[in-house]
């Protein structure tokens, strides 16, 4: 029943979830912490944080590791959950970059993506919102390291390698 229940949450969540992994990242957590309680939101985050470092999409590592702890360590979980997350997605590329190719310029089809881009900044700043948890900023030093990333990135144009890395540096050493 376990399955069948990773499954289906997974490919709802693929069906309806545009935008890539970090626009995923609030559904699958209200799927997953808050209505099925699969994860706590400790672990949520901690495999959010896991997933940004780790080869592969987030939504895929987030969904594998999901799948794999629900169904108490078993590797099928994994794999249903892996599955039912890009099955939603591989049927509509298949049929979209066929149809999108002859109507490229179509009015309607430029209309149609200029309303998705603000919905998918929109949930890409919901999943940003999710992870300020106290989980995730304990004390002001925290405050200090998330400040310090974002200007970097955003101001100095630091490759996220270097941040994740002088991250984890300057966290070891100030906890």
């Amino acid at each position: 029943m376990i399955y069948l229940q990773l499954f289906l949450t997974f490919l709802k969540i693929g069906v309806f979830c545009f935008g890539g992994g970090y626009a995923m990242l609030s559904l699958i957590q209200n799927e997953v912490v808050l209505h099925h309680g699969w994860l706590t939101m400790a672990e949520f985050s901690d495999i959010v944080a896991i997933s940004q470092m780790t080869p592969g999409p987030i939504a895929i590592n987030t969904a594998t590791y999901v799948g794999y702890t629900a169904a108490g360590g078993n590797v099928l979980g994994s794999a249903m959950t892996t599955l039912a997350l890009i099955l939603p997605s591989i049927t509509l590329m298949s049929i979209v970059s066929r149809v999108f190719m002859k109507y490229r310029k179509n009015d309607a089809v430029q209309g149609i993506f200029s309303g998705i881009r603000p919905v998918v900044v929109g949930l890409i700043a919901s999943a940003a919102l999710i992870m300020a948890t106290p989980e995730n900023f304990v004390d002001y030093r925290s405050y200090l390291i998330f400040s310090a990333a974002f200007l970097a990135a955003y101001f100095y144009k630091v490759h996220p390698i270097l941040l994740m890395l002088a991250g984890g540096l300057v966290g070891y050493l100030m906890y």
